[in-house]
């Protein structure tokens, strides 16, 4: 974990990058969406979203406030889309948390697509990756491709610093996993580019690998979790990958 300490030295890269003037945008611009990791919010993705910004980007929040896994927005397995499928709990302590958040940023992906009229991409920071991944599963008309960063494809919480959290509340980990994987016989049809760290932290390496989508592409980097949405060479990564669409 001390390794992560490398977010300061990410800040004080990206800071004066992102402060830098941001030219107008035509109405066309390629509209993306960056969704914050777990415990964060759009604050800690202004900085990217501003770069994007001045790539020539219409990039914007998701507007959910704090990513909470869901954990803060009353559902019950039922609030559920059907797609999920999950083998229902009767000792429920908010399993099914991150779907039915997926489910809410689906929601709003389709709603601000009709709004704009054209598709959208998704670039996502560790949980929010994954949120991104289900939202472009969930639409493949209205997301044109997906970018994560650090973020668990394999097991949700289960293999992240943030399992001990989950397990505190009572959350069965091995329910959690199974369910996830049901969802790979829907492979997500849109390219894919996964940045990943063998250094990172947070979450397992292993775990943020996709083995089952046909158009992803990872990358590796040497990078701290935490600092991956500041960190230069990622938004290198991320502008290139937007602009080949």
């Amino acid at each position: 974990m001390l390794r992560e300490a490398r977010v300061l030295v990410n800040l004080a890269q990206a800071l004066p990058r992102a402060l830098g003037v941001a030219a107008s945008l035509p109405a066309n611009a390629p509209a993306v969406i960056v969704l914050p990791g777990f415990g964060s919010s759009d604050r800690a993705t202004w900085p990217l979203r501003r770069h994007l910004r001045q790539q020539g980007f219409a990039a914007e929040g998701w507007g959910l406030g704090t990513n909470r896994a869901g954990l803060n927005l009353p559902h019950s397995q039922d609030d559920l889309d059907p797609r999920w499928n999950i083998d229902r709990r009767d000792d429920y302590h908010g399993e099914a948390s991150v779907p039915y958040l997926c489910d809410r940023i689906t929601a709003h992906v389709q709603a601000r697509t009709e709004q704009i009229g054209r598709p959208v991409a998704l670039v996502g920071w560790s949980l929010g990756g994954y949120v991104a991944r289900e939202a472009a599963r969930m639409l493949p008309e209205r997301v044109s491709q997906v970018v994560t960063m650090g973020s668990p494809v394999i097991g949700g919480p289960k293999y992240t610093a943030a399992a001990p959290l989950f397990r505190k509340r009572g959350m069965d980990m091995d329910w959690i996993e199974r369910e996830i994987a049901k969802q790979d016989a829907r492979p997500i049809q849109q390219p894919i580019l996964a940045i990943v760290s063998r250094s990172d932290a947070v979450v397992s390496w292993a775990a943020a690998q996709d083995q089952v989508s046909p158009n992803v592409t990872h990358v590796e980097i040497d990078a701290a979790h935490l600092g991956m949405g500041f960190n230069p060479k990622i938004w290198q990564l991320v502008v290139e990958r937007l602009r080949s669409a």
